[in-house]
C-alpha cells in the first residue's frame, strides 16, 4: 500500500508593520580611540566604529581616492598609506580590516 501524502501548510508571510526595528550590535557601538596615522585622518576622540568607517568614507569621497575604474579599490595618499600599513591601494573589504589595527 502507498503511503498518504499529507496536504502542505501555506506558507505564512509575517507582518513586517508588526516587526520591531533591528537593535545595533554593542560591539560597533563601543567608542573606541583612533591610534596613530588614523587619529589624524579620523580625530582623536573616542568614536565608535561605525562613525569611524563614516569619517573614513567622508575622506576618501573628499580627496577623491576611490580608484576611478575599479570602485572597490582605494588609492592612499599619504596618510593613508601610514595607516595601510604602506600600502599604495587596497580594496574596501581590506581597508577595515586594516583601520582595526590601529583603534583601542
Amino acid at each position: 500500500m502507498p503511503a498518504k501524502k499529507r496536504a502542505s501548510k501555506p506558507a505564512t508571510k509575517k507582518k513586517t508593520a508588526a516587526r520591531t526595528k533591528r537593535k545595533p550590535n554593542a560591539a560597533f557601538m563601543k567608542p573606541l580611540t583612533p591610534t596613530g596615522p588614523l587619529s589624524e585622518v579620523v580625530g582623536a576622540k573616542a568614536i565608535p566604529r561605525t562613525e569611524v568607517t563614516k569619517k573614513l568614507w567622508a575622506y576618501i569621497k573628499k580627496n577623491k581616492l576611490q580608484d576611478k575604474t575599479k570602485r572597490t579599490m582605494i588609492n592612499a595618499d599619504d596618510k593613508l598609506r601610514a595607516v595601510f600599513g604602506g600600502k599604495r591601494q587596497v580594496s574596501m573589504f581590506e581597508m577595515t580590516k586594516l583601520v582595526s589595527k590601529h583603534l583601542k
